[in-house]
């Protein structure tokens, strides 16, 4: 794919969505890493849900140690993995008390030194509660950035590298959310709906679908 091809893909992107965002309901950069740690094998729809019960009564590190793992567990028991979810959730809670002074910072290399947090919710906190540039790579955009030809690659750091070299520096900071959002409503995994696709002409997919 050519590089005049990406700059109409991710216009037509834009012009779709002017503001893409995170479907996790968040106000705080505490509240977005904690609903990101939380959604792993989830839906947002689940988190939301919880952090609904959660944020109103501890939506600080300090509010969440002071809630205790018991009561923690309680109001997120409804979310996968809930267990373990809870402990790095406290962990991570007792690590920004302690070298961050209660704040969520805002480099990759001290939030990926906090329990549970990886690459990708790095690169999620970096990008929706900081503005850099990053690309999050979830199941969504390794899907489309393969299918579509955008960035394909064998894993998702290399997916990953080929997004941040490809897509156009115009549309680098929402490119994430437009990819996660096209690959969970139009370029889902069984049966892609081309038929409804603003893209569908640009994409090199060679089994399209008529589904709209």
């Amino acid at each position: 794919m050519n590089a005049q091809k990406r700059y109409e893909i991710f216009s037509r992107l834009r012009d779709n969505n002017p503001t893409p965002t995170t479907e996790l309901d968040w106000q705080t950069p505490f509240e977005l890493l904690t609903a990101v740690l939380l959604s792993a094998q989830a839906t947002d729809v689940g988190v939301n849900k919880a952090t609904a019960r959660l944020f109103p009564i501890a939506n600080t590190p300090q509010g969440i140690l002071d809630l205790g793992i018991d009561g923690l567990k309680d109001k997120i028991k409804t979310i996968g993995l809930y267990n373990s979810k809870a402990d790095n959730l406290m962990k991570t809670c007792h690590l920004l008390l302690e070298r961050h002074g209660g704040e969520v910072p805002d480099t990759r290399e001290a939030l990926e030194a906090l329990p549970g947090v990886g690459r990708k919710t790095a690169n999620v906190i970096l990008n929706t509660a900081f503005g850099q540039p990053t690309m999050a790579v979830d199941t969504h955009i390794f899907r489309v950035a393969n299918r579509t030809r955008i960035a394909p690659g064998k894993n998702v750091l290399e997916v990953e590298q080929k997004l941040m070299r490809h897509v156009p520096k115009d549309f680098l900071h929402d490119a994430h959310h437009w990819l996660i959002l096209h690959g969970r409503y139009t370029c889902v995994a069984r049966k892609p709906r081309c038929g409804s696709c603003v893209i569908e002409d640009l994409c090199e997919y060679k089994e399209k679908t008529e589904i709209g």
